[in-house]
């Protein structure tokens, strides 16, 4: 029996929460997530959003500083839409109740703090734990709204289309792709149920799992890409992967982000042996640089220096700012013997965002009638090459804004849609996999291939060796996909492999190094040729 609403929306960030409470007027919506529903990158994010606010500001800067740290691949007009409309966005997360930080010289105004490639002071934060905060209270409107569940445990693991219903009729004869809904996985019962909406909305995130260090949650295993991508969807500059150059290097901590807000707020990289080393890469802006040129010059410290991690010392400050300005950070940090008032903390660069995504118009529509993508999954044209740090939850709560705007206009078409019959899911014979190594074995060597061989400085030789090895573990995954009866494990597993394949060919194609993605063999751009998105489409390019 198949599961009726009018939204499915998937995943539960800063994206999906907000695009559900804005259409929640129009009908019934169901958010499905993975795991809980506070799992998302959204709740890890430290920095916060950035805005323009203070008098010294300007949408043209914020648009010039967004469009110079994309290295020529971000889309004015889709950077400047979304830029002006940033205050309108905090204003309404203000009016929901999200304590933001307020300035301590004039309570009446919001504190505006820097990082690396701001020109000006303009992230609004709630001090160094935004992003848990944002999530809590878009959460509780969310469970107190009517209209709206929330179905934890429920793992998408392929799109409904049109196509797939009519057994494979291009979409030429059909007149049009739409999409119908998503077969999920119930981790309860272990079952695969058909939910059909009118509208599908992906809103999962990126996929930093991918990689084997990452500063991600471990949710971020590029399900709504990989989902799009199989669907028929386009995808776009997916080489374009943004290393967070400060994560907390130490044995028994996971995940855990340094924000760049210390570097905002005067602290200093330097070398394993103590020594400050940004002038050397980044004369004028040091240790603000943009995150691509920090990553790269934290990486190649190490290589020369052979040692494990730089550190990061904002211990110069005051004890007193420290505590004030980043309770959870320094909270963190003395769990694992850390005082960052007293010492420096010691830092490595992790996977952190993905610059590209599912394509998508100026409304977060893809290729595929009824199919929305919002969020970092998507590629908006907002960053380009490279993220302007604290760019991204604006970028969810502004396309969430824009479709759930689009979806308003658009509504009328779908209202009344009835879906042709869609065949419940068939397991065929499949069995129970009873030796599980055989997920944690491929899970693991696909993360370290990634990091290994397709991290942050790159070469065509690695690249292709990489490619050479996944595509073995990929077809011993496709073999089991119709073999064995699918748990979550497998099913993000198939995942993360079909997005590190697709971040591999992207690189392959990009001869050039650009903004996150940087080849040894070509380390000059030539923007004649290569000042364009990378595209990749299934029709063409059959796993």
């Amino acid at each position: 029996m198949a599961y009726h609403t009018d939204f499915l929306v998937i995943g539960s960030g800063i994206a999906g929460l907000s695009f559900a409470l804005k259409v929640a007027n129009l009908g019934r919506v169901t958010i499905i997530t993975k795991k809980r529903a506070p799992d998302a990158n959204t709740t890890l994010a430290q920095g916060g959003i950035a805005c323009v606010l203070g008098e010294d500001d300007s949408f043209e800067l914020h648009i010039a500083d967004t469009l110079r740290v994309g290295d020529g691949l971000a889309k004015e007009e889709i950077v400047s839409l979304v830029v002006r409309q940033a205050p309108e966005r905090i204003y309404e997360l203000l009016e929901l109740g999200v304590p933001f930080t307020r300035d301590p010289e004039n309570p009446e105004k919001l504190h505006l703090a820097l990082e690396g490639g701001h020109s000006r002071r303009r992230i609004v934060h709630v001090e160094d734990h935004t992003g848990r905060e944002v999530e809590k209270v878009l959460l509780a409107h969310v469970k107190e709204n009517p209209n709206i569940e929330v179905l934890e445990d429920h793992l998408a693991v392929d799109l409904i289309t049109l196509c797939k219903v009519y057994r494979g009729c291009p979409k030429e004869v059909l007149g049009h792709e739409q999409c119908l809904g998503a077969y999920v996985l119930t981790e309860k019962t272990g079952e695969i149920e058909t939910f059909l909406a009118k509208i599908t909305v992906l809103a999962t995130g990126g996929a930093g799992k991918v990689y084997l260090y990452t500063s991600n949650a471990d949710v971020a295993t590029g399900d709504g890409i990989a989902l799009a991508y199989r669907a028929g969807c386009r995808v776009a500059n997916l080489e374009f992967v943004q290393f967070h150059p400060t994560c907390l290097y130490h044995p028994k901590a996971k995940n855990f982000l340094i924000s760049e807000a210390l570097r905002g707020e005067g602290a200093i990289l330097l070398d394993p042996f103590g020594k400050p080393f940004m002038h050397k890469y980044d004369p004028e802006r040091k240790d603000l640089a943009p995150r691509d040129i920090v990553a790269r010059a934290i990486d190649f410290e190490l290589k020369k220096s052979g040692k494990e991690c730089v550190y990061l010392d904002i211990s110069h400050k005051p004890r007193e700012f420290i505590l004030k300005r980043f309770p959870y950070i320094y909270e963190t940090c003395l769990q694992f013997g850390i005082d960052i008032t007293r010492e420096p903390i010691p830092v490595v660069p992790a996977a952190h965002y993905f610059c590209g995504g599912v394509i998508t118009d100026r409304f977060g529509l893809t290729d595929i009638k009824g199919l929305y993508a919002v969020g970092e999954c998507a590629c908006t044209g907002l960053h380009g090459a490279n993220r302007l740090a604290s760019n991204s939850l604006l970028e969810g709560l502004a396309f969430a804004h824009l479709a759930a705007s689009h979806v308003y206009k658009e509504w009328p078409l779908y209202q009344n849609f009835k879906p042709p019959s869609v065949p419940a899911w068939d397991p065929g014979g499949a069995i129970d996999m009873e030796e599980k190594v055989l997920i944690s074995y491929n899970w693991d060597a696909i993360r370290r291939l990634m990091w290994n061989y397709v991290g942050i400085v790159r070469t065509e030789q690695r690249l292709r060796l990489a490619k050479k090895h996944l595509q073995t573990i990929l077809e011993e995954i496709e073999a089991h996909y119709w073999a064995y009866i699918l748990t979550a494990d497998f099913i993000e597993l198939r995942n993360i492999a079909h997005v590190a394949k697709l971040v591999i060919e992207s690189a392959l194609r990009r001869k050039e190094s650009r903004g996150t993605h940087f080849m040894v063999e070509y380390p000059r751009k030539n923007d004649a040729l290569f000042r364009k998105d990378t595209i990749l489409w299934r029709a063409q390019e059959p796993f």
